[in-house]
């Protein structure tokens, strides 16, 4: 039905669609960040479904950023599915492959949004069959009459399940850790709280098991990778794993996080060890103030950009972590965007992307280095632990 090309050089992407035995080109834009994308298949035969900027189709005041579009493939035209909030991931149909509903990320996780009646209606009964476990849909069959859900919930790591509607039950096919008893396994709160400058911020505290009231509790900072990704109110294996040591953990999902709409993420960009980093510790001093965790025990920890923001956490930053410890993490920006451009061309998608959301004018920017770790080792103010793979 369609195809895109994505010329590099010019940084035009153009989407292409079927038209009769051959192809046309149906729309060009230039786009040297945030390209768009196709998506599959629309709500009905005929349609594909482009990710892509269009303010000239949507209302002024709109703010900008890439939307989701159904376009037909015969006449050319752009419509927006009547979703209520913008997406984050999409649903389509097992056996059609056509559109049928998508997810977006709440306050309290994921909220499914379902266009094909059937289906909606397939979905409103598991909620009613599950109150309280956050079904996730994890597949279903071509008739839509068996469906496996992934619940989760107060003390459970999480179940698989397979809801057959044609026998009117639901029969457990799998847990995902078994060998983890309910009893191990802490309450998770859902936590808001203002940064410096009175952005909201969301996230998630994870409780050791049997704390319903936490005071003065030592606590781990454990800033997400990505960083364009977020935590949701799920079983976490590794928040988990340190709240059954005594341990409060905070997930906060920081400025430059996905899943809160287009301006939260855009807000992160040029704030690697700015303010995507005091919005780690604003939370940290917000759970201090209410008196839930004790100041002086507190260390950051974090994968990937987590792992830079651990390093950061007591280089760039200072006086709020007792320790860190930094898992496949970034130390040296300048030289991460670098050797990123060795891996293909100096002015390439994926430097533009890194330049952009660090903070940079070009490519070897020093200014990077007054927000490298291994640039500012030496003001580090807590050990340090470093762990990455061999390879």
């Amino acid at each position: 039905l369609a195809k895109s090309n994505y010329d590099d050089n010019g940084k035009r992407w153009s989407l292409v669609l079927r038209q009769g035995s051959g192809f046309r080109t149906a729309w060009m834009t230039e786009s040297a960040l945030d390209i768009p994308s196709l998506m599959g298949l629309g709500t009905r035969p005929g349609t594909v479904l482009v990710n892509a900027a269009r303010s000239d189709l949507e209302p002024e005041g709109t703010p900008p950023g890439l939307r989701v579009y159904e376009v037909d493939v015969a006449t050319g035209e752009w419509t927006r599915p009547p979703f209520e909030a913008e997406p984050d991931r999409l649903i389509f149909h097992p056996s059609s492959h056509l559109l049928i509903g998508a997810i977006h990320n709440g306050d309290e996780g994921a909220v499914y949004e379902f266009l094909d009646t059937a289906a909606a209606a397939r979905w409103a009964a598991i909620r009613r069959a599950f109150p309280g476990k956050s079904p996730a849909l994890a597949s279903w069959s071509d008739d839509l009459r068996q469906v496996i859900v992934h619940t989760g919930g107060e003390g459970s790591t999480g179940v698989y399940q397979l809801v057959d509607f044609a026998r009117g039950r639901a029969d457990i096919v799998g847990e995902t850790y078994p060998g983890v008893a309910p009893d191990q396994v802490g309450a998770v709160e859902a936590v808001e709280y203002p940064a410096a400058d009175g952005t909201m911020i969301h996230g998630y505290l994870t409780l050791p098991p049997v704390v319903a009231d936490p005071k003065g509790l030592p606590l781990v900072a454990l800033p997400h990778g990505g960083p364009a990704s977020h935590d949701n109110g799920g079983f976490d294996w590794w928040a988990q794993a340190l709240a059954s040591r005594g341990y409060a953990v905070l997930q906060p999902n920081f400025r430059g996080s996905t899943g809160y709409g287009a301006a939260f993420t855009e807000a992160g960009y040029g704030e690697w060890g700015r303010k995507m980093q005091t919005d780690v510790s604003d939370g940290v001093r917000w759970l201090a103030e209410r008196g839930a965790i004790d100041p002086k025990r507190v260390c950051i920890v974090g994968a990937s950009y987590g792992g830079y923001a651990a390093l950061a956490g007591v280089t760039v930053e200072q006086g709020v972590y007792r320790c860190a410890v930094s898992v496949a993490g970034v130390s040296d920006l300048r030289r991460m965007v670098v050797g990123v451009s060795r891996r293909g061309r100096r002015d390439s998608e994926a430097v533009r992307y890194w330049n952009r959301f660090m903070g940079a004018e070009r490519l070897g920017d020093r200014s990077l280095d007054e927000r490298s770790p291994a640039k500012l080792a030496a003001r580090a103010d807590a050990p340090i632990l470093l762990i990455h793979g061999r390879d």
